[in-house]
């Protein structure tokens, strides 16, 4: 007859599962890549992991069917080997139902130990009423002062290029063309 470990979590919930794995790492990173390795190895619940107090180890608490864990604890002990020192690992396949006490401790911290985030709050947007510009008077080419003509920009239609040294619309140079091509170059070059 199998034994089962029951973990209630602080959220009420009951965990009925038939192995612990557990993967003894040096250093946080190493033992987050452990956990996410694997989880995603096998069809395990992660319960938590818990710092030691001194030496930097973190132990890495994991639950679910014997081979999903023993696989799971595998490949999580490679990845984190890969970051830094795996201290230890081991598998209890059935662990006595005495054996709660142990794994879930006030110091242990993770998933099984929070409650899920909380959905967030559906907020109407309210439209906002679309305020059309006032009409603005059109302004001929002969009303202008005769160094203000330049070509009028019509909205909504883009402007047409120009040389941004002298502005002059008959000139073929445009902007990112050399200076040299701009019809105003040498009258520029000794003004400066």
């Amino acid at each position: 007859m199998k034994q089962s470990v029951k973990l209630q979590t602080k959220g009420g919930e009951v965990l009925v599962k038939t192995a612990l794995g557990l993967i003894e790492t040096i250093g946080l990173a190493a033992a987050v890549e452990a956990a996410d390795t694997a989880v995603k190895a096998a069809n395990i619940k992660l319960i938590g992991y818990e710092l030691t107090k001194g030496g930097g180890m973190v132990t890495v608490k994991l639950c679910g069917d014997v081979g999903a864990v023993q696989a799971a604890v595998q490949a999580g002990a490679q990845a984190a080997a890969k970051v830094n020192k795996v201290w230890a690992v081991h598998v209890i396949p059935r662990p006595h139902n005495e054996l709660e006490k142990l794994i879930q401790t006030r110091e242990t911290t993770g998933c099984a130990s929070e409650p899920p985030p909380a959905a967030p709050e559906f907020v109407p947007v309210q439209r906002e009423e679309k305020v059309e510009p006032a009409p603005v008077p059109a302004v001929t080419a002969e009303e202008l002062p005769p160094d203000d003509k330049a070509p009028a920009a019509v909205p909504g239609k883009k402007a047409p290029e120009v040389c941004n040294l002298c502005g002059d619309p008959a000139c073929s140079r445009r902007k990112g063309e050399p200076r040299t091509t701009c019809i105003h170059y040498e009258t520029n070059k000794e003004e400066e």
